[in-house]
This record gives structure tokens, C-alpha cells and sequence, in this order.
């Protein structure tokens, strides 16, 4: 999974990306600090790994991993080359969602491009500049298939331009890709332009060191996105990215310690992590030994021959079934071989639709 983290200048971005992959990219008090696109790996937490790795005596444990790419702050006209943001757009095409941070309280010392804090201002300018540039790549592409739709000899080129030029007017009309209604072979040909708009969307409200433990309702500004977000079909998530750094420094029992004292069960980077599974409908499967144990991540319906794809295409190729038992099950049977004596494991086809904490093995043939 990869996600692009976007924003105006100065609205916390970057530092919310040091905090949640310890990349160290450089935060400033001043518009385009970020001028390379800066990429983190992370690990997905998931306490099930570390259980199954001792019971296994696994040697070695891999958890599923989310990748994140900070971009330079986008500014008004950014779809038009201001500012620097033009040239990080093609960044974001390659995401699977965007995590866009919205700035959610007041500092005086922090310069706002805006001279104003005013979050849902801040998400429409961002928004209508992705818009702006999808516009321009959906023209692009009319260009292109023009020649081969004009007369309708070509069916397939001709039905593309029409979608296309329903796109572009719904575009024109500053609406995102992702509120156009549309059928199944239009979805495919909507998911092919690999549109800017028509991306997931997570909105982080970043609030201040002193709002934290609030109710979040009683804060006017995290209620302006959350309002805006729920009117849209977008996540949303709070965090103080001042905060979120500082905890990223302590061990972890320091981390809970500290988190516990603001009366919060789980960090930002958590909270992301599990509003991004959410929003893209993403769950995990586990495969268990004494050599691995690993967290796979696969799309919520995706069945046992296509989940055994991801390990190895030989395996969805040669797919005889799959021998399955629940996490928790497996640890009160104290591992497969108990599991299999209570008549636990369940010997599943090339119908069985995978589950979330499913571990897995797979008997192939090629």
C-alpha cells in the first residue's frame, strides 16, 4: 500500500511524516521546505506476528508494510506549475490514497500561506488543484483517441471519448472523478486515467499540543473537517504531529506511558494505519513457521487461490486448497498440530473467501 501525503505549506505535513516513518525529512518554517518527494516504508503494527512468532520459534517475522510519500506543499495555481507542486502531482498518481493534513490550530510563529487558519478553505484549494490537473490529463488523453473515435468505426476508442467528454464536463464543473456515478466498463475505463480526484481520501486534522485529550466535537475546527469529510466519503483522522514526533523518539513503553497520560489508547500513526485498511478495504492473512511468520495484505473478498497469488504466482496457479484455521484458535490449540487434533483446521477450496486473521497454508501443485 502506498500513500501520498499532501498539504499546503506549513500545515504540519513533513512533520507528521518524520514522526510516523522516522525518515528525517526536514521540517521548516517556510513554504516548499520539501522539494523531493520523500519516501518512508512502515511497518503495519500487528501484535498477532510477535504471538505466532513464539509459538513457532519463527526465526525470522515480517509484518505487511505501508509506504509513504511526502510531497512539497501544494499551493494555489500548483496544477498550473506555482509554487512547486506541478511537478510533484505525477507522485501522487502512483498512490494508492492520499493522506491530506489539514491544519487545525492557531500559532502565531507558524506562517500559514493564507495569512489565516480556515481548514476547509485549505482542503477545497487543494482539491480544486488536483481537479485542475486531472482536467488537463483527461484533455490529454481525448487528444490521443480522437482520430480513432471520430465516425464510430472504432467502438471501443468511440465509447472512451464519450466517457471522456462526460468526465471532463463533471470536472469543469470543480467536482472530484471520484462523485461521477458510473457503470462497470466505465469504472475501468475511470480507474485506467489513474485520476488525482478519484483517489481515497484521508483527511489528518492537525491539532495543537494544548488541544490534545480534548473531546474532539468541542473542537470547532476538527468538527469543520469532520463535517466536510462525511459530506465527501473521506476518512478522517486527528493527530498532533508536534506530539506524534516526540513519541516517535521514546521506546515504546515510554510511548504508551506518555499516550495514557492524554488518555489516548493508540498513536496517530495507528489511527492512520487503520483508517487506510478501512478506507481501502484491506484486511490480513498470516502464514506461520519455524523458518517465517508474516502478515500478507490482500483486498477484503479476495479468495484463497488469488491470496496464495500474492506469496507466489505458483501457488494461485497450482491451487489445490487451502488449510485454514483462526488466529486466536490456533493459539488456544497451541499451534497446528493441536489445532488439527480438535479438528480445528478447515480444508478450504477455490471459493473460500479470506478472512482478517486467517493463518494460512496453502497445498499447491505445478
Amino acid at each position: 500500500m502506498k500513500l501520498g501525503v499532501v498539504g499546503l505549506p506549513n500545515v504540519g505535513k513533513s512533520t507528521l511524516f518524520n514522526a510516523i516513518t522516522h525518515a528525517g525529512a526536514e521540517a521548516a518554517n517556510y513554504p516548499f521546505c520539501t522539494i523531493e518527494p520523500n519516501v518512508g516504508i512502515v511497518a503495519v503494527p500487528d501484535e498477532r506476528l510477535d504471538k505466532l512468532a513464539a509459538l513457532y520459534s519463527s526465526k525470522k517475522v515480517t509484518p505487511a508494510v505501508i509506504e509513504f510519500v511526502d510531497i512539497a506543499g501544494l499551493v494555489k495555481g500548483a496544477s498550473r506549475g506555482e509554487g512547486l507542486g506541478n511537478k510533484f502531482l505525477s507522485h501522487i498518481r502512483e498512490c494508492d490514497a492520499i493522506v491530506h493534513v489539514v491544519r487545525c490550530f492557531e500559532d502565531e510563529n507558524v506562517t500559514h500561506v493564507e495569512n489565516s487558519v480556515d481548514p476547509v478553505r485549505d482542503i477545497e484549494t487543494i482539491n480544486l488543484e488536483l481537479i485542475l490537473a486531472d482536467i488537463e490529463a483527461v484533455q490529454k488523453r481525448q487528444d490521443r483517441i480522437k482520430n480513432a473515435a471520430r465516425g464510430g468505426a472504432d467502438k471501443t476508442a468511440a465509447a472512451e471519448f464519450a466517457f471522456l467528454e462526460k468526465l471532463s464536463a463533471h470536472l469543469e464543473g470543480e467536482l472530484p472523478a471520484s462523485s461521477l456515478p458510473v457503470n462497470e466498463d466505465e469504472k475501468v475505463m475511470l480507474d485506467n486515467l489513474f485520476l488525482l480526484s478519484s483517489k481515497p481520501v484521508i483527511y489528518c486534522a492537525n491539532i495543537s499540543e494544548m488541544d490534545m485529550g480534548a473531546e474532539e466535537n468541542s473542537l470547532p475546527l476538527v468538527k469543520e473537517v469532520r463535517d466536510y469529510a462525511a459530506r465527501h466519503g473521506a476518512g478522517v483522522i486527528v493527530v498532533c504531529a508536534k506530539t506524534e514526533e516526540e513519541l516517535s523518539q521514546m521506546d515504546p513503553e515510554e510511548a504508551q506511558v506518555f499516550l495514557e497520560e492524554f488518555g489516548l489508547k493508540e498513536s496517530g500513526l495507528n489511527k492512520l494505519i487503520k483508517a487506510s485498511y478501512s478506507l481501502l478495504g484491506l484486511i490480513s492473512y498470516l502464514t506461520a513457521g519455524e523458518k517465517e511468520t508474516r502478515a500478507w495484505t490482500i483486498v477484503k473478498g479476495t479468495k484463497a487461490p488469488q491470496a496464495a497469488g500474492k506469496i507466489h504466482s505458483d501457488f494461485e496457479k497450482g491451487f489445490i486448497r487451502a488449510e485454514v484455521v483462526d488466529y486466536e484458535t490456533l493459539l488456544e490449540c497451541g499451534g497446528l498440530t493441536g489445532a488439527r487434533e480438535k479438528g480445528k483446521v478447515r480444508s478450504e477450496g477455490k471459493d473460500y473467501v479470506m478472512k482478517d486473521g486467517d493463518v494460512v497454508l496453502f497445498r499447491f501443485n505445478v
